[in-house]
């Protein structure tokens, strides 16, 4: 059965796509298909792994808005042995031109239909819009990246809000796979403050895995790569892999 996940939080800058890439590759690399969405109009994850965001026609959002099959936008990064559904500026229209569109907020999980990844990985926009929506109806799980900075709590209740509306109308199998804190710096007591916090708020549904602000993991995506790319050894890559280990932990 084909695991679909959402990496979803409406602030910007927490490493959704930073998680979304290197969980790809890690879940890959342990012997696993895999497919990203690029569901965020910036494309921030087409350029992460290296791909050009204006070589590409069929993109996210002509499969959304019906003008082209999902299969046909996949793009293969045979040095990485996933596939990416590429995102460009074009995405930012979708959101008016589904306006009138009936069954608007399943567009995606229509287009979704038939495919046999084992994991498909969505990265969300910044925003709880009609985008993030159909990520959530396409979803079984929603992973939520969380700073551990000033205000990182803030807007988790209202993100969560929407999780609980999705789950009671459109998709009753959506279900929270857990929270990641990411940018964890040990050096400060309010990294260790905010961690502490999300476990009083999310118990058990805190992965173990840390992710740390480390340089290697803010320098990989400017270079088109991946960490385990960029730097294998780094605490990144050795963050990412075990949460990677504890996502398939969960899911077996």
């Amino acid at each position: 059965m084909t695991q679909t996940i959402a990496i979803l939080n409406q602030k910007g800058g927490v490493g959704k796509t930073t998680t979304t890439i290197n969980v790809a590759t890690c879940l890959q690399k342990s012997g696993n298909s895999v497919l990203i969405i690029d569901l965020d109009p910036q494309g921030n994850a087409t350029s992460g792994i290296g791909l050009e965001k204006g070589d590409y026609t069929q993109t996210t959002y002509s499969v959304i808005t019906g003008g082209g099959s999902l299969v046909d936008a996949i793009a293969e990064v045979p040095r990485l042995g996933i596939g990416i559904v590429p995102a460009n500026a074009s995405l930012a229209a979708a959101e008016t031109d589904l306006a009138s569109e009936l069954m608007r907020e399943s567009k995606l999980k229509e287009a979704l239909t038939g495919l046999t990844y084992d994991y498909i990985l969505i990265d969300c926009p910044p925003a709880l819009g009609l985008l993030t929506i159909n990520a959530l109806t396409a979803a079984n799980w929603v992973l939520i990246p969380v700073q551990t900075e000033y205000y990182a709590m803030e807007g988790l209740s209202q993100l969560l809000a929407v999780v609980q509306r999705i789950r009671a109308g459109l998709n009753p199998d959506l279900e929270l796979l857990g929270v990641v804190a990411t940018m964890y710096d040990s050096r400060t007591s309010l990294s260790g403050q905010v961690l502490e916090e999300m476990k009083k708020h999310f118990g058990d549904k805190v992965f173990e895995a840390v992710i740390p602000r480390n340089v290697r993991l803010a320098e990989a995506p400017s270079h088109g790569k991946t960490i385990l790319e960029h730097d294998k050894w780094s605490k990144g890559a050795r963050s990412y892999k075990q949460l990677a280990r504890e996502i398939e932990k969960r899911l077996q």
